[in-house]
């Protein structure tokens, strides 16, 4: 009697951070780096940039299609609020989770009114920095296994 063993594949999650303070995103990408999963962090660094990668416009006409979304509301050109709204607008990339990560607690509900996927506080400290950064990581770990299981039970 043949036996199956479970193939573990370890595909490697695009994680892109919509975040223009060079100082956060050098501690995204600490916690990141530090983190148990296989993730690929990219950045844009206004709302505008954030578009033109999701649309693959311009410079990011070979941009991959992210897993997921870590967006800062306070942005300059286009702020997080109107990022939101157009990816969600847009029908290719509405199933793409959004989580805003930013250092208000102001605009929650009004993201997740939006269709925001969760709306995370930036912690004060280093390590609460990390520590949420590493639950976004996670989360695409989560992503990952769901698509595995789909992909295995169609197949």
């Amino acid at each position: 009697m043949a036996s199956f063993a479970h193939q573990i594949i370890v595909t490697e999650r695009v994680l892109l951070a919509i975040e223009d303070s060079d100082a956060d995103f050098f501690v995204i990408q600490l916690a990141v780096e530090e983190s148990p999963y296989s993730v690929k962090l990219l950045r844009a660094e206004d709302g505008e940039q954030g578009l033109s990668f999701l649309r693959q416009e311009g410079k990011y006409r070979n941009a991959p299609r992210p897993d997921l979304v870590l967006l800062n509301w306070h942005l300059p050109r286009r702020d997080g609020g109107e990022v939101l709204s157009e990816i969600l607008a847009t029908e290719h990339l509405r199933s793409i989770p959004v989580v805003v990560f930013t250092s208000s607690e102001l605009e929650r509900n009004k993201a997740l009114a939006l269709g925001a996927e969760d709306y995370i506080t930036k912690p004060s400290s280093l390590d609460g920095i990390i520590g949420a950064v590493q639950s976004i990581c996670s989360r695409l770990e989560d992503l990952g296994a769901d698509a595995t299981r789909q992909g295995s039970a169609s197949g």
